[in-house]
């Protein structure tokens, strides 16, 4: 992609505004019980031994139904999705070839990643992928990442790109992050973006450790749900994520827990936008594959308020560009 053709994506990104991230993925299995929120933060970062395994037969969502999602995003006034094909601890939400630990082997074979797309694309809803670099299953972070990591990486990334039709961006996670995942040394950012532009051009890279500037990421990323803010001198292209329960992943107190407000959301959603940031509202389905009766209220609430901004037509003078 030109870089001319790259400030026009991400200008369509930022006109996109509002949207949905679903976190579904194993952790809702795993973790809706524990203490651990999403993911085994201190096997990647402390050493410690992993004490949550996932067996591919406890995936097993028996009410799926990602039509749903598509019709709570579309009444909360969302433009745009993503959702956890494959999180931190490794498993693949599509049947993929290169391992034996996702939906293919377990004991609901459907394929989220084709649902999901089919499901939000029927609503006009346009619909990304997030990926994690980072994989607990596969050994694959900071500590390691061997060129058959790196390649494994690749290959999973090439099925996502390349059977599901347009793909408009993708979401790296766990990748050269101070938390953790595998650095650019072991797995430099060019050869991604590469790959990416090479799969499909017009295929924004977005990289979730990226929040300062676009030298590592087609768009800024800024993580608000772990405390980033978006900088008052910032103004695009930006993405930022939040969550209306305690974490992203699905737990079973969420179903009577206090939300946070629509008021709350709304607030967050023109503070991005005047930033020319996107801004990502979660809705983490439970474990039947569904999202519970006070996430739906709530999404409708926003809806019922939100107003969609006018597009931004021309690029400000101090838009972040990649050297």
């Amino acid at each position: 992609m030109s870089n001319q053709g790259l400030v026009q994506q991400q200008q369509w990104f930022v006109n996109q505004r509002f949207g949905m991230f679903i976190h579904f993925n194993s952790a809702t299995f795993q973790f809706a019980d524990t203490e651990v929120e999403d993911w085994e933060y201190g096997h990647e970062n402390n050493d410690e031994p992993r004490r949550f395994i996932f067996d591919p037969k406890d995936w097993n969502p028996t009410q799926l139904n990602c039509a749903q999602w598509a019709k709570a995003a579309k009444s909360a006034g969302m433009k745009f999705a993503a959702m956890t094909a494959k999180h931190h601890e490794g498993f693949s939400l599509w049947p993929t070839k290169y391992t034996e630990h996702s939906v293919g082997n377990a004991t609901l074979k459907s394929d989220v990643v084709k649902e999901y797309l089919d499901a939000f694309r029927q609503e006009g809803i346009e619909a990304g992928l997030y990926f994690s670099a980072l994989d607990l299953h596969h050994q694959i972070g900071r500590k390691k990442c061997t060129p058959e990591d790196k390649q494994f990486i690749k290959n999973q990334i090439e099925e996502l790109l390349t059977g599901y039709g347009e793909i408009p961006f993708l979401i790296i996670d766990g990748w050269n992050a101070p938390w953790g995942g595998p650095s650019y040394e072991d797995l430099p950012f060019e050869e991604i973006d590469a790959l990416v532009k090479g799969l499909q051009p017009q295929c924004l890279l977005m990289n979730i450790g990226c929040e300062s500037g676009v030298e590592q990421t087609d768009i800024a990323f800024f993580e608000n749900a772990a405390g980033q803010e978006v900088d008052n001198s910032f103004n695009g292209p930006g993405a930022s994520c939040n969550i209306l329960t305690k974490t992203w992943f699905w737990r079973t107190s969420d179903t009577t827990m206090e939300l946070r407000t629509a008021d709350w959301a709304l607030e967050k959603i023109v503070e991005c936008n005047k930033h020319n940031v996107s801004f990502l509202l979660n809705g983490a389905p439970n474990q039947q594959g569904v999202l519970d009766d006070n996430i739906l209220q709530r999404f409708k609430e926003i809806g019922e308020r939100y107003h969609h901004p006018a597009n931004l037509t021309t690029i400000p003078d101090n838009w972040s560009y990649r050297k």
